[in-house]
């Protein structure tokens, strides 16, 4: 798109500039209906102006009165013109002339967003104490109804004070017909995850496989230790596929690992290392790699570096550190420390690194510094027509066409695979030959950047926000979809009109959008006992796209840093925590709206003090998130958290032992994420305050939940642990409104429940969105009989995935479990846990027809069923501390996995003796893993014991 000033006269530029009072010109006004029609340039407040107008609009608050919400109106009409205003400058030449100005008008809509804000807060409050409409004036309540423009039109700075005679521009009837894209252009996202392909890199492929195998440089020497190791370079300039390619290799070594193949590695370990690199969190990946653990934090590097090597000690790994950076001016003393727990492993072992410069590789000992290949014409062709036109729906003579102007616009992107990525996604979703040709006459697409650029302007007006705050974290940061999402939802930037769709709904499509057009790349998914977990990072390209258009609005504190801040920032980042820099820096900077605070394996005090004076100091924080190791065990959130009532996002993740937070905490009208992690105990306050929470959707934490009543709280979608007791507040039917749970649901204390009437006050079957649900008895104070009457009363929704049972008593399966009536028919996983009483069903199996997997500890089974081979969907199968079973059946031809542990010796003798019927059973699955005692402890801690292993294949 051109802009507007691009066909303004000098002088017109000029009386742009930030004069007061000064109008725009003729040529402005013509150019600015262009921009409106157009509708797709670059928003420089795009991801500034929040969806909260619409929404304060739309309620109608009575408060307002007439007068005051169609000057709202007014208002909303001028925020929206400059929203064109900021996007016709963007891409003008003269653009630094206007910085300035710019940042003034940015400003400007945070401040009247933070008081509309204020404004929805006070009719929250309206409603939760049930005050009448009027005289609303004092006492914190909401201003008077002629002050509210007022305030509003005051927090715009003079010289861009909203007037007609300042900005004569569209009205808004043609904004409103403003769109990125229009819908007869787009098809709808469809899938998070675009098909990846790899092509054309075979050859490459197959000659770092020759070089990972070869002995020549194994066991090569320097002057004060023999290294068992040796190391591969690739490299080549940004976006070529560097990464693609490591990745593409270790996909082939995992397929040889799992195949049994001669000469494969033991371990397969992948770690980004980045620009600003920490030896501490390289090292601590490097860890959770290995061991397919989440890595304890530990208070020393020292304590780090020995657990490394003990995991690394006498095996043949691969281990991939992509993205190496290297400065000549720099030490290499610190990227040298990355290898040092290397030593310990295997003769044989590879490092395979990724770099920009073949510098980088040399100074890290590479013995091969292999540039990666350029595409040919050909190849790139189909790599780009895959992005842009595989899977859709076009008739062969349009797909001669689409790939006729693919040719042309392939040619433009210089062989980039990332950019074939970003605007074969963009075009993807706008099958249309008009929309094709215009992007061939795109000159923007000629190089890489451009075509990120074309790419980006692209994306819906919200997503680009959404995509810009991802600046905000270090490059390659792991990115969680519901995590993200949720950061979104809190800083106010998911948008929607239509009634009754959920905010982190439109939010998920927002993420889609931006996985389908590679703005966000999926990560190799990591390995946790049930099932796996997906992460997504940003290209370091893309990334600095992300900091371009956030500019200072979102700004990093990283390793070494030690300069100012700049004043202007409202979302920031520190990695590491530094008391110095939160009190001498951070707490000056009262617009913050976000502040991320992670810090590593590094043990810091936490101090209540501190966070006394943030809380008072930060009032227009929407996101605190604290994420440290401390040297304390009891925290009690000071009483100030009171003030932060625009907060909606609390993430505290520490090692403490406990944590109390204050009756204060209720006044967070907005509040919408609670999350404390793993912690010990974690205290609400009592009474009934709590359900002033109305927006509540999320408390994350492993602990018992110290809140009577929650089920007040009913706008809940995640509680994780509700125990039973029997005290007022704690009662099972605290769950009976709470139909928005979603995900997991983990109950206990179920001893405490004493009939089946009690049992279906829960209402769980209503509860549609769970998929995960664990039922747990503490102990057995109460009898066999009561025990089977509670079980047969909790059946769980139809749609659920995964059942866990533990310290089950009775002796018999609820009806919805083996009769066939209710219950959840498309079970995939099932886990028995000290259920002691129970024998096995061949029910079970019959009407858990889609299990993939079977999970038993401390089973009384002297058998498994027959049947269990008719499960054709079994993937894994594990037994732990079951004495009784001497045997197996025939098992599904299916099954990947099978573990065993802790059960008779004689039967587990018999699974490893060649020849045996039990041994039989067993060989067509990939993975089996023996072990003499338990891998896990029945509740699923890891066990602190050594345990040997016997790995018969995999």
């Amino acid at each position: 798109m051109k802009s507007f000033i691009h066909g303004c006269t000098s002088r017109e530029i000029k009386n742009l500039q930030p004069i007061p009072n000064s109008p725009f010109s003729s040529c402005c006004e013509r150019r600015m209906a262009e921009v409106a029609a157009v509708g797709w340039g670059i928003s420089a407040v795009g991801w500034v102006v929040s969806p909260i107008i619409t929404k304060i609009l739309n309620k109608g608050f009575s408060y307002l009165g007439f007068h005051g919400s169609e000057k709202l109106k007014q208002l909303q009409t001028k925020v929206l013109q400059l929203e064109l205003v900021l996007e016709a400058v963007e891409e003008s030449p003269h653009r630094g002339r206007l910085e300035e100005w710019l940042q003034q008008l940015r400003s400007a809509v945070y401040e009247a967003e933070d008081i509309l804000d204020d404004i929805e807060y006070h009719r929250l409050e309206r409603q939760i104490s049930s005050q009448p409409d009027d005289n609303l004036e004092s006492n914190g309540r909401p201003p008077r109804r002629r002050n509210l423009v007022k305030m509003l039109q005051s927090a715009l700075p003079k010289s861009v004070r909203i007037k007609n005679q300042l900005l004569n521009l569209p009205g808004h009837s043609n904004i409103n017909k403003r769109q990125t894209v229009s819908d007869d252009s787009r098809i709808a996202v469809t899938t998070a995850s675009p098909p990846f392909v790899v092509i054309g890199r075979d050859e490459d492929r197959d000659k770092i496989l020759v070089l990972l195998h070869e002995t020549e440089n194994d066991g090569q020497h320097e002057p004060s230790r023999a290294l068992s190791h040796s190391i591969i370079g690739i490299h080549g300039i940004p976006g070529s596929g560097k990464s693609t390619l490591a990745q593409y290799v270790c996909a082939h070594e995992k397929r040889g690992r799992q195949e049994k193949e001669a000469g494969h590695f033991d371990l397969i370990m992948w770690v980004h290392v980045s620009r600003n690199f920490n030896v501490d969190k390289i090292f601590s990946k490097m860890l959770e790699e290995a061991t397919g653990n989440s890595c304890p934090q530990f208070n020393s590097l020292n304590t780090l570096e020995q657990k490394l090597e003990q995991a690394l000690s006498r095996k043949r790994f691969l281990l991939v550190l992509d993205d190496v950076w290297y400065n000549k001016d720099d030490s290499q003393e610190e990227l040298q420390k990355i290898l040092f727990p290397l030593k310990v492993g295997a003769l044989g072992s590879k490092i395979l690194l990724t770099s920009r410069t073949r510098d980088a590789l040399l100074a890290l000992g590479a013995a091969k510094c292999i540039p990666i290949s350029e595409l040919d014409d050909t190849v790139f062709l189909e790599l780009f027509m895959h992005y842009a036109l595989d899977s859709a729906g076009i008739d062969e003579r349009d797909r001669m066409i689409f790939r006729a102007i693919g040719s042309d616009i392939a040619k433009k992107l210089k062989r980039s695979p990332l950019a074939a990525r970003t605007v074969g996604g963009q075009l993807h979703m706008r099958p249309t030959i008009d929309f094709w040709q215009d992007a061939r006459n795109q000159n923007l697409l000629n190089e890489t950047m451009g075509a990120l650029w074309w790419s980006y302007q692209h994306l819906d007006q919200q997503v680009r926000r959404c995509f810009a705050y991802c600046s905000i974290f270090p490059r390659r940061h792991r990115l969680e979809r519901h995590e993200l999402i949720n950061l979104w939802v809190a800083e106010g930037f998911i948008t929607t009109t239509e009634v009754g769709l959920e905010m982190e709904a439109v939010g998920r499509k927002y993420f889609e959008e931006l996985v389908s057009a590679s703005f966000l790349q999926l990560g190799e998914k990591q390995a946790e006992r049930f099932g796996a977990s997906e992460y997504f990072t940003v290209h370091d390209l893309l990334h600095d796209l992300a900091e371009k258009v956030a500019r200072n609005d979102c700004f990093k504190v990283e390793n070494g840093w030690t300069g100012d801040l700049p004043g202007d920032v409202r979302h920031l980042y520190i990695e590491s925590y530094n008391k110095t820099m939160i009190t001498e820096k951070v707490l000056k900077m009262g617009n913050l709206r976000t502040l991320i605070i992670y810090s590593g394996n590094t043990e810091i005090p936490t101090e209540e003090k501190i966070f006394e004076r943030m809380f008072m100091r930060l009032r227009k924080l929407r996101v605190l998130s604290v994420k440290i190791i401390t040297g304390s065990h009891v925290f009690s959130f000071p009483e100030s958290i009171g003030q932060l009532r625009h907060l909606r996002h609390l993430c505290f993740r520490t090692t403490l032992i406990r944590q109390v937070l204050p009756n204060t905490i209720a006044k967070l009208r907005y509040m919408h994420v609670l999350d404390f992690g793993v912690c010990g105990d974690l205290v609400f306050p009592s009474g009934e305050d709590m359900s002033n929470l109305i927006n509540l959707q999320h408390i994350i934490a492993t602990a018992d939940l110290n809140c009577p009543n929650i089920g007040m709280l009913t706008s809940l979608q995640t509680l994780p642990l509700f125990p039973v007791k029997k005290e007022p507040g704690y009662e099972l039917q605290q769950l009976r409104h709470l139909n928005k749970l979603r995900g997991k649901l983990h109950i206990h204390g179920l001893e405490n429940v004493g009939s089946k009437e009690e049992a279906l006050e829960a209402k769980l079957d209503g509860k549609e969105r769970l998929k995960e649900l664990v039922l747990v008895w503490d102990d057995e104070s109460c009898s066999p009989e009561v025990e089977a009457e509670v079980l047969e009363g909790l059946c769980p929704p139809l749609e659920l995935e995964r059942l866990e049972i533990t310290d089950y008593h009775g002796s018999s399966y609820p009806d919805w479990m083996i009769g066939g009536h209710k219950g959840p028919k498309y079970l995939r996983e099932l886990e028995l846990s000290g259920c002691s009483r129970l024998g096995p069903a061949p029910e079970l199996f019959e009407f858990f027809i889609h299990l993939r997997s079977l999970w038993l500890w401390k089973s009384s089974w002297n058998f498994l069923p027959d049947n269990l081979e008719q499960l054709m969907s079994l993937h894994e199968l594990k037994m732990y501390f079951c004495l009784n079973i001497q045997s197996l059946p025939k098992l599904p031809r299916s099954l990947e996995e099978f573990g065993l542990g802790a059960c008779d010796d004689e039967f587990m003798r018999s699974c490893k003796t060649i020849g045996h019927p039990n041994w039989h059973k067993i060989q067509h699955i990939p993975r089996v893993t023996i072990a003499l005692e338990s891998t896990h402890s029945p509740h699923g801690s890891s066990s602190s014991s050594s345990i040997p292993v016997l790995y018969l294949s995999g």
